[in-house]
């Protein structure tokens, strides 16, 4: 699902790449990790049937260059020349897991740009509340048989453990069982179908070694007076309803917990996903 290919050059030389997908309004979005590329986003659950997707691959990700650095502001700040590339006044935001880090920064700093944000799966902080609630989302996992080959290769990705690209994606492949309510053969499918992905080592790195565990958002959530959507999984082990609870202090918020959903909460339920997004933009039958 590749879609129509784009990319600009940033002001400091680098290429951002990105697809467009599907037709209607505009919804920017930008994908997780840090370190993946908008493939693993696929279509959003099927989104592009009523809007047209701009699916960023966020820098040193895809068809995107690295870059000297990967703060959260220098995600922020490479959305803003998306934007200015794009010629859009104002856009339709949604990140996904770290790409609603980088868009909840994005927004507070550019709040006159956001017309509309999408907190998909994602986080203001981590203190040790989310860690206590990963940990028991995790445990509770623990008769599966995937339980403890996806422990070690999630406790290896955190250690640094990896050199390059690929032993960084295959260390998330044989832990991304973790990031569902229910893996299946379905589920199965979909994570090997992401086995051409190669992570962006740098990205990871600096986010699980230096920033995981020590950023905090809730200073900046009080300048985010756009119209906001929060949507997680209700099993989510990492950014679930512990996590969302957080983005309450955004005025007028509207949060949505997907019942019986995992991390990839347009995987598992797509259906539901798709209604929430449509009927908060005011797009389509869910309108």
């Amino acid at each position: 699902m590749k879609g129509e290919t784009g990319q600009l050059t940033t002001r400091d030389g680098r290429t951002l790449a990105y697809r467009r997908l599907g037709s209607g309004p505009t919804l920017v979005c930008h994908p997780g990790g840090p370190g993946f590329s908008s493939l693993y986003l696929s279509n959003l659950g099927g989104l592009d049937e009523e809007l047209e997707l701009v699916l960023l691959d966020p820098r040193g990700t895809g068809g995107s260059d690295p870059a000297g650095d990967y703060q959260i502001e220098d995600y922020a700040d490479d959305l803003e020349e998306l934007r200015e590339h794009l010629g859009l006044e104002g856009m339709q935001l949604l990140g996904h897991s770290h790409g609603g880090v980088a868009a909840t920064a994005y927004a507070a700093k550019h709040p006159e740009r956001v017309e509309r944000l999408i907190l998909a799966s994602t986080l203001a902080r981590f203190g040790a509340e989310q860690a206590g609630a990963m940990e028991a989302a995790m445990e509770s996992r623990a008769g599966q048989p995937w339980y403890d080959d996806a422990r070690e290769a999630l406790e290896t990705e955190l250690r640094g453990e990896f050199t390059n690209g690929r032993e960084l994606t295959e260390l998330v492949l044989r832990m991304f069982p973790f990031y569902f309510a229910s893996y299946g053969h379905e589920e199965h499918a979909y994570v090997r179908s992401l086995g051409a992905e190669e992570l962006c080592v740098d990205a990871t790195k600096l986010w699980e070694q230096e920033i995981f565990e020590h950023f905090d958002l809730r200073p900046l959530l009080g300048r985010l007076t756009m119209p906001t959507l929060v949507i997680t999984g209700s099993e989510d082990f990492i950014t679930g309803p512990r996590c969302a609870d957080d983005f309450a202090a955004i005025s007028g918020a509207r949060s949505v917990i997907l019942d019986g959903a995992g991390h990839m909460i347009f995987v598992e339920a797509p259906d539901r996903f798709r209604e929430a997004v449509l009927s908060f933009l005011g797009v389509g039958a869910a309108a």
